[in-house]
């Protein structure tokens, strides 16, 4: 398969995502900025989602300008990450609403950490495909940031059952530390030219 078409579909997928968490915020019944006040903390939650679903797309189009093969379990392992992708409108809509109760926080790191998770093996079918030595291999050939992130989300999730707007913050720090692209396949891709 082309990996334009599976990159295709993908963009799709996260544009629906994106779309869905915005619908989730309803607008104010009255038209003054005190009606505003309630939707704070809402909005900030599709703020910070929005950010995340912007730096998987954005790294996800930066490897697929390097990805020449795609098998079946590319696709699959694909499909893995879109579906914790696609849980991000349900648990922003719950963190934004209960941002100081542990379970929904919980749950937004858990499904940030899934969605690393994902990410990686993603990232490792498409080097076991490619070669060691393609431009995907040389640019993940450690991905420490992509470790010490998984870490770090796998942590906060934890903290969550116990001090739930600390992990909002350590979420947000983490959004920060992803939010430069990605340059390890862009700096490879002009190597190679």
């Amino acid at each position: 398969m082309n990996a334009k078409r599976l990159e295709a579909f993908s963009d799709g997928v996260m544009a629906i995502i994106i779309t869905i968490m915005i619908l989730e915020i309803k607008a104010p019944e009255g038209g003054n900025w005190e009606d505003l006040k309630p939707l704070i903390h809402k909005f900030t939650a599709y703020i910070l989602s929005f950010i995340y679903v912007g730096i998987y797309w954005n790294n996800h189009h930066h490897l697929w300008q390097a990805v020449e093969r795609v098998n079946g379990k590319i696709l699959w392992a694909n499909l893995h990450l879109l579906f914790w992708l696609s849980l991000f409108p349900f648990s922003t809509a719950w963190m934004g609403e209960h941002y100081t109760s542990s379970i929904p926080v919980a749950v937004y790191g858990f499904i940030l950490f899934m969605a690393s998770v994902a990410w990686y093996i993603l990232a490792l079918l498409v080097i076991r495909v490619e070669g060691k030595e393609s431009k995907v291999g040389q640019a993940y050939q450690r991905d420490i940031k992509t470790k010490i992130s998984m870490l770090i989300y796998a942590l906060a999730t934890a903290i969550a059952l116990f001090q739930p707007l600390f992990s909002i913050v350590i979420y947000t720090l983490l959004a920060a530390f992803w939010f430069i692209p990605d340059k390890r396949i862009e700096s490879k891709l002009a190597d190679k030219d």
